[in-house]
């Protein structure tokens, strides 16, 4: 079940997000989130409009979508950038395609033109993902990112949605 988050889901989340920041390529942070940074976002999300959406497998959330604007400034108010993290129990049953698709729904209801996914080098399975859910001609930026004691390219993939 895919479902508006709310301050109860943030515990789950933050349980499956701070092992995925701390042991794997999933981002190139390496500063593991509090419940307070979790609070913030969600606040924030709210507060400028745009969904923040959790899935739901037998009861537990298992998996987030958010998105906000790619760049400050007006230039940029009609592109976008989402953060989709699912925990790995949860890989492989569609919920990941959910979790985007209601937020690229969510974002296209609200003006926005496309929205981009910012992938690591070191995450083929992301980036295979994306390209399935329609993200093409990725724009590769080299050594963008440190994390391991070692370089990361950033894959920069996008959308169109109106």
């Amino acid at each position: 079940m895919i479902r508006a988050a709310v301050a109860a889901d943030l515990p789950a989340i933050l349980g499956f997000w701070n092992p995925l920041i701390r042991d794997t390529l999933v981002t190139f942070s390496s500063a593991q989130k509090s419940l307070a940074d979790m609070q913030k976002m969600l606040d924030d999300k709210a507060a400028e409009g745009r969904a923040f959406l959790v899935a739901e497998a037998a009861g537990a959330v298992v998996g987030f979508c958010s998105y906000g604007q790619f760049r400050a400034g007006n230039g940029y108010a009609h592109t976008m950038e989402h953060t989709i993290i699912l925990d790995p129990v949860a890989h492989g049953r569609g919920l990941g395609r959910a979790l985007l698709t209601g937020i690229e729904a969510d974002a296209r209801t609200k003006g926005a033109h496309s929205i981009l996914a910012g992938v690591s080098g070191g995450n083929p399975e992301s980036r295979a993902f994306h390209a399935a859910m329609g993200y093409g001609d990725p724009i590769i930026v080299p050594q963008a990112g440190w994390k391991f004691g070692r370089w990361w390219d950033l894959w920069l993939m996008q959308k169109i949605l109106s």
